[in-house]
């Protein structure tokens, strides 16, 4: 591939913001920041493929998987210990390219203009980077906690991603980073070290970089701002085991367990899931959508039919932003199809693993499920309706 390919660096621990899940992988209007920051690559028309760098832990999971199904990633690789090692493991993974286009996976509000002045600026004079200018005086403190003195603002410019570079440049200034055991915070540096010039491209104060908690804050009001209404609604869905055909919960086949009566495939965890989201938007149930007297649906498999709900939901102007699944069985224990179920209803649903919650308990002997004698699931679906819908 030659041309401009975009590296979107997602192996950070998120140590400053903190919480269980790393910033990148946090649900962001119904996506993670990780994928909008993506897709903010993959959207313009001067980016010919995007590479993903994810932690090595990361590569076979689903996290992986969610950023493979976008169209224009090309490839998910594994990065290293700090950022210079990723973005060095990125690079290294578009041979073919000519130019190269940087991007914190911690920027979910990539502008294609921005992208595009980028890249100009690139072809132009071999690298580039967007920065702000400093709007505030800047102080130097020194070692006792006092003003050293007060820098010129004039000349002071904050940096931002994505940074862009022809290929060899790059990759030759990190590999040479790397060789002298310097650490960089970012591609320009690297290229400064290495005695090549870096235009500055004006920045984009709504590129803002997701860190502290405020900013964390700051991104929730923005798509909240943007995004419309929310509604929420609720699904359940039983099956008594007895089918002839295998057991399918949530998209992934349980081989060896016994089946589930039903006219599809009957999986209860898409099933519900579906009536969840069919509530929430108030388009009536799957009954409605696909009867259950009806031949066209007798073993239909409930992943194509939660595709079908998807587009409904988007022409009425709703889009999922999170799916929370709780099911109820003695048996198959679910616990290693965790996060394949996670990735397949995803799929199912086309938004992010990220938006999905799923776990299971039993019912303790009690009543029909607690006897083993079938499988329930309930679910809630929280949905955004785009402003000046109905």
């Amino acid at each position: 591939m030659s041309g401009a390919v975009g590296i979107v660096v997602a192996a950070g621990t998120s140590t400053r913001l903190g919480g269980a899940t790393p910033k990148q992988f946090r649900g962001l209007g119904g996506e993670s920041v990780a994928s909008r920051a993506v897709r903010g690559l993959t959207e313009s028309a001067e980016i010919e493929g995007v590479v993903v760098v994810v932690a090595g832990e990361e590569l076979a999971g689903p996290r992986a998987a969610a950023f493979r199904e976008i169209e224009g990633v090309i490839s998910v690789v594994p990065g290293g210990r700090t950022r210079m090692d990723s973005s060095l493991a990125g690079v290294e993974a578009a041979p073919s390219a000519e130019f190269v286009l940087v991007h914190d996976a911690a920027r979910p509000f990539l502008d294609p203009a921005l992208v595009a002045a980028v890249l100009r600026a690139t072809r132009l004079h071999g690298a580039a980077v967007p920065a702000l200018q400093a709007r505030d005086t800047v102080k130097r403190e020194d070692a006792a906690g006092f003003v050293a003195e007060t820098l010129d603002r004039s000349s002071l410019r904050f940096a931002q991603t994505p940074q862009g570079a022809r290929r060899d440049w790059l990759i030759d200034a990190l590999r040479s980073a790397t060789a002298a055991g310097v650490e960089v915070t970012d591609e320009a540096q690297a290229l400064e070290r290495a005695g090549r010039r870096v235009a500055v491209v004006p920045g984009d104060p709504a590129n803002m970089k997701i860190t502290t908690q405020a900013d964390w804050d700051e991104a929730l009001r923005r798509v909240g701002d943007d995004a419309g209404l929310l509604r929420v609604g609720h699904g359940y869905d039983v099956h008594r085991f007895g089918g002839a055909r295998g057991l399918v919960l949530g998209g992934v086949a349980f081989p060896g367990e016994e089946g589930l009566l039903g006219h599809s495939d009957a999986d209860v965890v898409l099933h519900a899931a579906m009536d969840a989201a069919l509530g929430a938007a108030a388009l009536a149930d799957i009954g409605h959508h696909f009867p259950p007297d009806d031949p066209r649906f007798d073993g239909a498999d409930s992943r194509v039919l939660a595709r079908e709900v998807a587009g409904l939901l988007s022409r009425a102007g709703f889009r999922i932003v999170n799916l929370d699944l709780t099911l109820l069985a003695e048996r198959p224990k679910i616990k290693s199809h965790v996060e394949a179920m996670r990735m397949a209803i995803a799929t199912s649903f086309l938004i992010d693993a990220a938006c999905v919650g799923l776990k299971a308990t039993t019912l303790e002997g009690l009543g029909a499920l607690g006897r083993g004698e079938g499988i329930a699931c309930h679910a809630v679906a929280l949905l955004r309706q785009a402003k000046g819908n109905p």
